[in-house]
């Protein structure tokens, strides 16, 4: 690989003055330093920030970017769990925030078209106004942006029913190093001439190229949705509730579970509708469609949900009544604070059968490890997020908390599954890549890499290398 530089001089800074006036250039460290953190925890401090205002500056930046060798970090909004938007390794970080228009949304052709700084959120709520539907919803959907969403492939609890970002980007057009520009896709929902460039940009965490524009598939809104909560006595019975939901032939929205541990931290900030001393597990189920159909839905599955005796059973129909039960759920990751100040959020994900193995061996490690760890996430994709909760002013804890950290992993990769289900890799998780994939595959990846960015100067050392 081309050596990269390895500081900004006084010609460069010059050049980005020009390209980025005003306040298009951030070069002051206090004002630097929220761009080199992410919701990871982890920092560094760029040696400048853009924040380029059109597709035409990033290309002028990409053109000198490669010539100078100089590392590009892209970032949006920071929401990343992993540190992939950290310039660990020095650069310039590109902040797209400013390009955040919605270009169009197009009830005809059900996509729209939007720049990647617009919000998750708002621009679900758009598509509402029309009755369309933008289905992708990370915990973080309130402040994370689309750009950041598809460069990560974000999941989120809808993914059982309707799957994760790349399933609903269509298109995306994207500066390469040398300011080329690749329009991969487009409006079609169907396309398959030539190699699926789309799919690769997905979740590339910023290595390939720098977005300018999303296309992203939208579906109808449903009319309605409804929610049921059922806390059970042991962590066996509420998959045998799971189990029973789609045995009778229920595809949910979401389904989500709570662990034991998950739940004594709740339990410790708020209120619970659950009984606190027999409590081991919780279920959180949401299911939508017709406005007519969905009272018999909501029953048929509670019928199925009750056959594995649940300790208690709520239920809740329309956003007035999901509301109370879906904030519960959005507590168990500050949660957990109480239970320690620190914490390791890990995201695996193992085969769907596994999954009760898989926490049960979690909790053993953390037992053995002695650090609480907490579990919960999207039981109906076997994505579970493993929180290690330690003192990382304690040095032995700090050790355990790693020790932890990576008898997870393994325990993982041994039931067939993946060191990271929707947070990617970035800097927290590249020293166990290597776990995961083989030589074989990470020489094909790193191959591609070297197509689009020949001097690997975009979010180097990141990914999978």
């Amino acid at each position: 690989m081309t050596a990269l530089a390895t500081a900004l001089t006084p010609s460069h800074l010059r050049l980005l003055e020009a390209l980025f006036p005003g306040d298009g250039l951030v070069t002051r460290p206090e004002e630097m330093a929220v761009f080199g953190a992410d919701s990871s925890r982890r920092s560094a401090l760029p040696w400048a920030v853009v924040r380029p205002r059109s597709e035409e500056q990033i290309v002028e930046l990409l053109r000198w970017a490669e010539a100078e060798k100089m590392p590009l970090v892209p970032r949006l909004r920071g929401t990343g769990m992993s540190g992939g938007a950290v310039p660990a390794f020095g650069g310039v970080v590109v902040s797209t925030l400013w390009l955040n228009r919605v270009i169009d949304i197009d009830a005809s052709d059900f996509c729209a078209e939007v720049e990647p700084g617009v919000v998750t959120a708002e621009f679900q709520a758009l598509t509402q106004k029309q009755k369309l539907f933008y289905p992708p919803d990370p915990a973080s959907l309130k402040i994370s942006t689309l750009g950041g969403n598809v460069s990560t492939c974000a999941g989120g609890m809808r993914a059982v029913k309707y799957g994760v970002t790349r399933d609903y980007v269509l298109g995306v057009r994207a500066v390469l190093p040398g300011g080329k520009i690749c329009d991969a896709g487009g409006r079609t929902h169907k396309n398959v001439v030539g190699l699926d460039l789309t799919r690769l940009f997905v979740g590339s965490c910023g290595t390939l190229g720098i977005f300018t524009k999303l296309t992203l598939k939208l579906l109808p809104l449903p009319e309605s949705s409804a929610t049921v909560l059922a806390a059970f006595g042991s962590l066996r019975g509420a998959l045998e509730g799971a189990h029973n939901v789609f045995r009778a032939g229920i595809l949910p929205t979401a389904l989500e579970f709570m662990d034991a541990v998950a739940c004594r931290g709740i339990a410790q900030i708020r209120d619970v509708p659950w009984p606190k001393d027999t409590t081991q597990a919780v279920l959180l189920l949401k299911i939508d469609g017709s406005a007519s159909a969905l009272p018999g839905d909501l029953d048929r599955l509670t019928r199925a949900l009750s056959q594995a005796n649940p300790l208690c059973l709520l239920k809740g129909l329309g956003p007035g009544e999901e509301e109370p039960l879906w904030e519960i759920r959005r507590l168990v990751s500050p949660a957990a604070f109480q239970l320690g100040p620190d914490k390791l959020g890990e995201d695996v994900a193992v085969p769907r059968g596994k999954t009760v193995e898989a926490v049960e061996g979690f909790q053993a490690i953390g037992a053995e490890n002695d650090v609480h760890v907490a579990c919960y996430g999207h039981l109906g994709d076997g994505n579970i997020h493993v929180n290690i909760i330690y003192d990382a002013g304690d040095d032995g804890q700090r050790a355990r908390a790693k020790a932890c950290k990576e008898a997870v992993f393994r325990l993982t990769l041994s039931l067939g599954g993946t060191i990271s289900g929707e947070h990617g890799t970035g800097i927290t998780k590249g020293p166990y890549v290597s776990w995961q994939l083989s030589e074989t595959e990470r020489s094909l990846m790193a191959g591609i890499k070297q197509v689009f960015d020949p001097s690997g100067i975009l979010n180097p050392g990141k990914g999978w290398v």
